[in-house]
């Protein structure tokens, strides 16, 4: 299966701190409970940013910002939800808290970029929530902000608990007319279409990553719904909406996991246990944590989720290292050894009852980051969810790298490339093997997933029965920002389908396409853009399996926008 169908880690509060106010208490009764006055130049509060991996943090406020302060918010609810949008209105940061603690360690790389207008301040690495730079309860959010003098926003301050998300609503008009027939391109997988691509609600707590005192814990529950539940769905969990009924919009709990953090151990040890995004890529399947609305094809086709348990060790400040083991990729644990009855015996499935999902077995991934102490360069090395490869929903041996590079404070580009590949494919280019998939003899044939069901491979010798099915991926983002609150993002990606098992088509593809962030507030950010696919061997556009329609364009070109709004 594809995600048509990142590490989860947040390292909140990259040049922010915990902002006590957001809580109930305002900078000056913060200041006043320590006996302190509020200062004119301090680090701003930062929203963690995480689907992808990583944080979204701040820039610092000045001496103009002296009135920039959530003392007169009022004491209601809906009054100070609402005061707190107008407050941020043009900012290109939350209020600062002048009392709050460092964070991150000063011996660390600095911090390379801003949010707004990047989607993350760290150089994105997944699985953890980012060592050495993550203070709890470091999110700037409304709804926070507005709960803080209830008695549940209280509890939710003494626990380090917060409950916060956002609303994404997207458009697009493209040269395709067919119900997905944007795809293999994504997120806006229907064209000429406005939709809810994502509402998200996250309940969480995060360890204290920059101390080194004390043993600490998190845990996070994420919740989405809207027609991009379709790129998170895991086998065997809530997925009959999708594989059962092709539903255009859908719920999932992509990350659902608990965090154990040691200090001691090296420069901090981080173990997750769970459900949580799968750990390379640049991009994310949440929608804050991206340039540009769209998605590379590079993204779409590889491993979105695992299950099971990561560790990562900061073995100094610049070194990590993750070990991890999972079982296969976008499936449920309960799948494991789970069978099926095989209504058609054969040459590749001869039992009378086959695995429900081949592709879920014990797998391991290991990945090393390596960060500049300038924080210029940063690399991030990765094999994911590796076991014998055999063919499964999403059982994808994923072997690549993800390079940062920053040339100014304005400028930096980043770099994704990878080979991916699964293992004894049924070859749909075999009359054999066509006629075994339609009589239910594989355990993804239509009578057990009706749609969108993982595709079979294309091939070279139509003889053979099965094979080996790769991709390989070349992807560059070159992120420009011309003003504190707007981005610019420049992607160009090529894409080489070998067997066509990832998009359904075997073609190689090239892609360009432009974006703009621009964040009215740290709240609300638009992200407009422009983008051109070609498939260069094959029609791959404008088609629907599900409906039985093949595809007749090579080229498609896509004008597409969205509306993120954070709570």
């Amino acid at each position: 299966m594809n995600k048509l169908g990142y590490i989860t880690a947040i390292s909140a509060g990259v040049c922010a701190a915990i902002p006590s106010y957001a809580y109930g208490q305002t900078q000056k009764e913060a200041a006043i409970a320590d006996n302190t006055k509020p200062s004119v130049e301090t680090n701003a509060p930062v929203r963690i940013n995480e689907g992808m991996q990583q944080p979204v943090a701040t820039q610092t406020t000045t001496a103009s910002d002296a009135n920039y302060n959530t003392d007169h918010l009022g004491s209601g609810f809906f009054e100070r939800f609402i005061n707190y949008y107008k407050l941020e209105w043009g900012k290109a940061a939350p209020p600062a808290d002048p009392n709050a603690p460092p964070s991150r360690r000063a011996e660390f790389p600095p911090q390379p970029e801003n949010s707004p207008p990047m989607p993350f301040t760290e150089w994105p690495y997944g699985g953890a929530t980012s060592i050495g730079v993550n203070r709890p309860a470091s999110v700037d959010s409304p709804l926070m902000v507005a709960l803080a003098p209830s008695r549940i926003g209280k509890a939710f301050s003494k626990a380090h608990v917060q409950l916060y998300g956002w609303v994404d609503v997207g458009a697009n008009y493209s040269t395709n007319s067919v119900k997905g027939g944007n795809a293999p391109g994504a997120y806006n997988y229907d064209p000429r279409s406005v939709q809810l691509d994502q509402a998200v609600i996250y309940l969480e707590r995060t360890p204290d990553t920059v101390q080194t005192d004390h043993i600490d814990w998190g845990f996070r529950i994420a919740g989405i719904y809207g027609v991009d539940y379709r790129y998170t769905t895991s086998y065997g969990l809530f997925s009959n909406q999708l594989l059962g009924h092709d539903r255009r919009y859908g719920y999932d709990l992509p990350m659902v996991y608990g965090e154990v953090y040691f200090p001691k151990v090296a420069q901090g040890l981080l173990i997750r246990v769970g459900r949580y995004i799968s750990l390379p890529d640049i991009e994310a399947q949440l929608a804050p944590n991206n340039y540009m609305y769209s998605h590379s094809l590079t993204y779409t086709f590889d491993n979105y989720t695992n299950t099971g348990i990561q560790g990562t060790l900061a073995v100094t400040k610049n070194l990590f290292l993750q070990l991890g083991f999972a079982f296969g990729s976008d499936t449920a644990l309960w799948n494991y050894h789970k069978t099926l009855p095989n209504p058609f015996p054969n040459v590749l499935y001869p039992g009378t009852r086959y695995r429900k999902d081949p592709g879920n077995l014990p797998s391991v991934t290991g990945c090393l980051r390596y960060e500049s102490n300038s924080a210029r360069d940063d690399i991030y090395l990765c094999a994911d969810a590796i076991n014998s490869g055999v063919w499964g929903y999403n059982n994808l041996q994923w072997y690549g790298l993800t390079y940062y590079h920053r040339f100014t404070d304005k400028l930096h580009i980043s770099i994704e490339s990878y080979n991916l590949h699964q293992s004894g494919v049924p070859n749909v280019n075999n009359p054999i093997v066509a006629n075994i998939i339609a009589q239910g003899g594989t355990p993804f044939s239509p009578q057990n997933i009706p749609f969108n069901a993982p595709n079979g491979a294309q091939c070279a010798d139509p003889a053979v029965l099965k094979c080996k099915a790769s991709a390989q991926s070349f992807l560059a983002y070159l992120n420009y920002q011309p003003a504190p609150r707007d981005n610019v993002s420049l992607r160009g990606e090529y894409f080489d389908d070998q067997q066509g098992q990832r998009t359904g088509v075997k073609t190689r593809y090239v892609e360009v396409a432009l974006g703009l962030q621009h964040w009215l507030s740290p709240q609300i950010e638009l992200r407009p853009e422009v983008a051109y696919y070609e498939a260069l061997d094959a029609p791959a556009f404008n088609g629907n399996a599900n409906l039985g329609i093949a595809p007749n364009k090579r080229r498609s070109f896509v004008l597409s926008g969205d509306a993120i709004i954070h709570f």
